[in-house]
């Protein structure tokens, strides 16, 4: 998304500076960072916030930008108390990723040193924008009292399943809903959270109230519906609504200085549509015997596949990674499928495999930066939820958006899926006249989504709005 014939007044440099607060993991690392990219086309200086551990992680990986994009971001890494990390431990009857707990309890110091920064912004500039994740309103809470100074809420997931959160606390409830909306089939929330996250976003939520708008990454395309009940809901008509995204770049090109991941070329010589890409995203830790189950299921499916195989993040993806057990396949395995099958042990250009014209699916843990990313390449998802959020988005997916096959029902979350169950979707979506309805489905809708923010597109429109209305 670009700026081009945007007709924004000409600023002074000392007029309006943005400053981006995200949650120090990965999922939300990302957004704002995509975010933080787009800001200087318009004219306005960005400061991106976090730990120094946070922001190297973030910036390494990031892909879709180059490294002049990266330059016009001023990075500030501020401290944060040392903490233990406990390793993944895949076993848990919640697979929510309990070894970051840590990383959440550490981020609320963040409070006192983004407020003496935002106070030394705000001596230099007419306004400070200060956008923030969701989860993060503890640590600007301070910024209502600058004269000069508003928030902005960014959520991290879509609408739709923003939407369904805060309507199940609503009671009564103020209007009735579409019989046949996929809201009624959102699972139930047990085994997403652990109590201790749980304690942490509801703390997070009793601060909600002083922000000035909420930002989505999002487009109307796919969630103007609920980005209409998010504001019909709202008991403040002030807080203003923006669907700003996708804002991952919609056209990437190789960002890697010159250098090209290996997966990239072993796409190039595949069969377009015929290969599906198999992540499960930064906080996922499987069991043996559901990776063992897997490795057999797209061995037995006879398609083409890249899989990422990797354990879990923990609270410092640097130091740490080392202690983390590297995932086992079934002996033999890579061997048997090295003519038609890939895995990658590090992390992978996600962005550049999705975009990629050998890539026909993606089986994916259903986080929304894989949703966002996925639907904005126009391709189809085998959605296996795993935790927080997921399950909502997978019903958005399968049932809102109909551009995915469920893999794996939160009904059955304690269950190993079987190769069987495995081998049957990946060949339903990649090879049969089903998977080929979907797949136009989701290249229609990829359309559309990658028009949004084009120039006249309906996300451009909208963040060329929030532009104007925080330089007003």
């Amino acid at each position: 998304m670009e700026s081009q014939n945007f007709n924004l007044k000409k600023l002074l440099p000392e007029e309006v500076a943005v400053v981006m607060v995200p949650l120090p993991l990965q999922g939300h690392l990302n957004q704002l960072l995509h975010f933080a990219h787009l800001i200087p086309s318009y004219g306005l200086p960005v400061h991106y916030i976090g730990s120094a551990i946070h922001n190297r992680q973030a910036k390494l990986r990031l892909h879709g930008w180059n490294s002049q994009s990266s330059a016009k971001i001023h990075f500030h890494d501020l401290p944060l108390p040392s903490y233990i990390y406990p390793l993944p431990n895949p076993d848990n009857s919640v697979h929510f990723p309990a070894q970051l707990q840590p990383v959440f309890n550490a981020s609320v110091h963040l409070r006192q040193p983004v407020f003496q920064l935002v106070q030394q912004l705000s001596t230099k500039f007419r306004r400070v924008v200060v956008i923030h994740d969701c989860l993060m309103n503890s640590v600007v809470q301070d910024v209502k009292d600058m004269p000069n100074a508003e928030t902005y809420i960014f959520m991290t997931t879509s609408a739709f399943t923003t939407f369904s959160y805060i309507w199940e606390g609503v009671e009564p409830k103020p209007f009735p809903l579409d019989d046949s909306d996929a809201l009624n089939l959102i699972p139930t929330n047990d085994g997403c959270y652990t109590p201790e996250v749980l304690e942490f976003g509801n703390n997070q939520k009793k601060l909600m109230g002083f922000e000035s708008g909420w930002l989505y990454n999002t487009s109307k395309v796919i969630d103007g519906k609920y980005i209409q009940l998010l504001e019909k809901l709202s008991a403040n008509d002030k807080i203003k609504h923006y669907a700003v995204g996708p804002l991952n770049p919609v056209e990437t090109k190789n960002t890697s200085e010159g250098h090209r991941h290996k997966c990239l070329e072993w796409l190039d010589k595949q069969e377009k549509g015929s290969v599906i890409f198999v992540s499960f995203g930064s906080t996922t830790s499987m069991k043996d015997e559901q990776i063992t189950e897997l490795a057999m299921g797209l061995e037995r499916s006879a398609q083409k596949f890249i899989w990422v195989v990797r354990r879990a993040d923990i609270g410092d993806v640097f130091t740490g990674s080392s202690e983390v057990k590297t995932p086992e396949l079934p002996e033999g395995f890579e061997e048997r499928v090295k003519n038609r099958g890939m895995v990658v042990r590090e992390w992978a250009p996600q962005l550049e495999i999705l975009q990629h014209s050998s890539v026909g699916g993606f089986m994916s843990h259903c986080g929304w930066n894989s949703c966002i990313e996925s639907i904005s390449m126009g391709v189809v998802i085998a959605a296996w939820p795993m935790h927080s959020e997921q399950p909502r988005n997978a019903v958005m997916i399968t049932d809102e958006l109909r551009i995915g096959i469920l893999l794996r029902d939160w009904v059955h979350r304690d269950e190993v899926v079987s190769s069987g169950t495995i081998e049957n979707v990946v060949t339903r979506l990649m090879a049969s006249d089903e998977g080929e309805g979907i797949r136009k489905r989701a290249a229609e809708v990829g359309d559309a989504v990658r028009a949004s923010v084009a120039k006249g597109g309906v996300s451009r429109l909208e963040m060329n709005s929030f532009i104007s209305h925080i330089t007003r």
